[in-house]
């Protein structure tokens, strides 16, 4: 009884720390309370840790042999089974209390713990949204969301036929740079924060055992990364190795690391140049209201861009940019100087848009990344082309302050 009085207070402990603790534990859904199974482990986790706080370690040791049957390479099990037989036979005073258990690999496995409860626990309010969900293209069918302070993966579906109105789909657990978030340069091994797409879909086939099931590669450094004098290569959403179900919270070289399984799941949601990956160091949420009252502006503020350049009113039009714009060959005095000479040549003008899409940028300045199909007509040019614009918010107004193809 000692041992187990012990054991359940280290595992009090730990689930105080995650946001977790017994109270919390016992307004768990019924059915997972019940022992009804789930697609991801933290139910089961969750009913582990009460049934040890209640003291009942037989019933954990049950619940851990099934969850370790489910995921034969998940670590973080294998640890709780280790203490849950140790407490058995002598009291133990610390989370991983096997003799000659690396500390560095004991404090992962424990972070990991944390993070998934954390995670199972605090799902998105149906009522609130991510912030950097402002307008998806009608044909981007998802989107993805990466807290790297939460260790969690956001799915949401674009709902059309409800105003492009985000819904949350589901949720993983996922690791990050072995340093953190804010990545600047090569090697850093930090993963970087900001508006991504997915650029290709990788298959097992033709990737090494580190990256699982497969990969897809991300836009990094994009257009603004550039510009903030960022650099380095190589950042995916992929896989784990064969011999484990999952890694800690920090141990890629700056990629966002899923298990096998939610890879998977979630590789079924990607569209190769389409689905945004937005990744945060700590996602921003809004209430649908004021979703709706930031997407609004942003959505004025780009038709009135479009009309002042039907105008042929050059100086009207020049206002939406910023003096600090600059794009692949002009900064803003080349810009508005060919913009000025060209429309001496315009009887008329006629631009349409099409697939707009709005993500903000998790930093704190407040830009925003728009994406849309261009289709430009004059008396002496027609063309059309794929444009990426970065809006900059100066002095409360949006301002461009790059702008090129996408």
């Amino acid at each position: 009884m000692i041992a187990a009085s012990k054991l359940a207070i280290i595992c009090l402990a730990l689930a105080s720390t995650s946001g977790l603790g017994l109270a919390a534990t016992n307004s768990l859904p019924k059915q997972i309370l019940a022992g009804v199974s789930d697609k991801n482990p933290e139910p089961q986790l969750a009913r582990i840790f009460a049934e040890i706080e209640s003291k009942r370690l037989n019933t954990a040791m049950q619940l851990t042999d099934e969850l370790l049957r489910q995921y034969p390479n998940f670590r973080l099990g294998h640890l709780i089974k280790g203490d849950l037989l140790l407490a058995k036979a002598r009291p133990i005073n610390a989370f991983g209390a096997s003799s000659g258990a690396p500390a560095e690999k004991v404090d992962d496995l424990r972070a990991e713990a944390i993070a998934r409860l954390k995670g199972y626990r605090e799902k998105p309010e149906t009522k609130f949204v991510p912030r950097y969900l402002l307008r998806m293209q009608p044909d981007q069918r998802y989107a993805i969301v990466v807290d790297t302070k939460r260790s969690r993966l956001y799915v949401y579906e674009n709902e059309v036929n409800n105003g492009g109105r985000p819904r949350f789909v589901a949720d993983y657990y996922v690791t990050q740079g072995k340093l953190g978030a804010d990545k600047l340069v090569e090697g850093d091994k930090k993963t970087p924060t900001g508006v991504y797409h997915v650029t290709a879909n990788l298959p097992r086939q033709k990737l090494a055992d580190l990256y699982g099931t497969g990969a897809f590669p991300l836009n990094y450094p994009n257009e603004w990364d550039k510009r903030q004098g960022r650099n380095g290569s190589g950042i995916w959403l992929h896989g784990t190795p064969s011999n484990t179900f999952s890694r800690p919270p920090r141990a890629s070289d700056g990629c966002v690391v899923l298990a096998n399984q939610d890879l998977d799941v979630v590789a079924k949601s990607l569209q190769v140049g389409l689905t945004p990956v937005i990744i945060s160091n700590s996602v921003e949420w809004l209430s649908l209201d004021d979703w709706a009252k930031e997407r609004n502006e942003l959505n004025k503020a780009f038709e009135a861009w479009r009309t002042d350049w039907e105008s042929r009113d050059t100086e009207r039009y020049l206002k939406h940019y910023s003096k600090r714009f600059k794009s692949a060959q002009q900064n803003f005095e080349q810009f508005a100087s060919t913009k000025r000479q060209v429309n001496l040549s315009k009887e008329w003008i006629k631009v349409k848009t099409d697939k707009l899409s709005v993500f903000r940028n998790p930093s704190k300045e407040e830009v925003v990344v728009v994406t849309f199909d261009q289709d430009y007509r004059s008396n002496n040019l027609n063309n059309q082309m794929k444009k990426r614009q970065y809006w900059l918010r100066e002095s409360g107004q949006w301002k461009i302050i790059y702008e090129g193809t996408a």
